[in-house]
């Protein structure tokens, strides 16, 4: 079989191996790959910014989805043909997070789905939905998850509630999908009009260009009557933080998921004190979180923005593409049939 690794650090760096496959011991799950998708995160791993430390090589990606194609001796969870994707990290299952969890995250701390095969626990996969494909279900495991544990476990928004999405990556565009579903007014922000004009088409009820309206906070003030946003899905980091705080109403929640435009920042901590806001990080989710928004994608036949796809071998490409900034939802690898 056919695997891509990273020998070393830089977009240019991969290479593609050949290697038996592998079997499954008694409970794990043999799964033949079928489409992956890339996040920021397979980016900085690929660049080294995410874990200089990093050993090496590494097959890269987090997210992929495929079939099963053999199970250990153990296994009650799954069968031959079943359609499924791996969670983010292997060992979460339930419950709250904890920090033993980090050290079975794929494309990370091991290796990950960019391989024809993988042996993975019948513990560290789920169904996918019958509605997508083998690529739409390839976007889920790491930004859609991360969106659902942030609107519905740490904001537990409602209808009738306002959420914040900032630019038009997978992240954001999963939060502006499920919020939509939930019954939330979304607001939406972008440095593109022509992208604005696109969330606008996927339900977005207002949007904010932030590079023609730089203190966006105050357009967001006005868009809510003076009052403030209750969610924001907070994706900038560093630079745009201040101003979700200006934007957040009183009590409200943000949630820190990205570090796009930086990883630290002076923080007016006053205005933190002043509005009771609830700042939660979110590190993708469980296992449980997974299958629960997996029903709810279902029930609704929500469907994911899939923006551009790419064969295995230029995974380069792909991360390269990702860095331009041009996307708008999620970009895939698709693996030969």
């Amino acid at each position: 079989m056919k695997r891509m690794v990273l020998p070393r650090f830089g977009v240019d760096a991969f290479t593609i191996e050949e290697v038996p496959i592998p079997r499954p011991g008694p409970r794990e799950v043999l799964v033949r790959v079928r489409a992956n998708s890339i996040n920021f995160r397979d980016l900085r791993v690929a660049q080294g910014l995410y874990d200089p430390r990093m050993p090496l090589p590494r097959v890269p990606l987090s997210d992929g989805s495929g079939e099963v194609a053999e199970t250990g001796s153990d296994v009650t969870r799954f069968r031959s043909g079943d359609r499924v994707a791996a969670i983010f990290m292997q060992t979460w299952v339930a419950g709250l997070p904890a920090e033993r969890y980090s050290a079975s995250a794929l494309g990370g701390a091991i290796d990950g789905m960019l391989s024809e095969y993988v042996v993975l626990p019948e513990d560290g996969l789920v169904l996918i939905p019958e509605h997508l494909s083998f690529e739409e279900a390839a976007t889920l495991p790491c930004a859609a998850v991360t969106a659902w544990n942030a609107l519905f476990y740490e904001s537990r928004i409602k209808p009738g509630d306002t959420v914040l999405v900032q630019g038009t990556g997978g992240v954001s565009l999963f939060a502006l999908q499920l919020a939509q579903m939930a019954g939330a007014r979304v607001i939406a922000t972008s440095s593109s009009d022509a992208k604005l004009e696109r969330v606008r088409e996927l339900g977005a009820a207002e949007t904010i260009n932030y590079k023609t309206t730089p203190d966006w906070s105050r357009g967001v003030k006005q868009l809510t009557g003076g009052k403030g946003i209750d969610h924001i899905v907070e994706v900038g980091g560093a630079g745009t933080f201040t101003q979700s705080l200006r934007a957040v109403r009183v009590g409200g929640h943000i949630n820190v998921i990205g570090v796009l435009s930086g990883v630290s920042a002076e923080i007016p901590t006053a205005l933190m004190l002043q509005k009771s806001i609830q700042v939660h990080g979110i590190y993708v989710g469980s296992r449980d979180m997974f299958e629960e928004m997996n029903r709810a994608i279902g029930r609704h036949h929500l469907k994911p923005v899939i923006d551009r796809v790419f064969p295995m071998q230029e995974i380069g490409k792909a991360l390269e593409y990702m860095e331009t900034g041009r996307h708008f939802g999620k970009i895939v690898i698709r693996q030969e049939a």
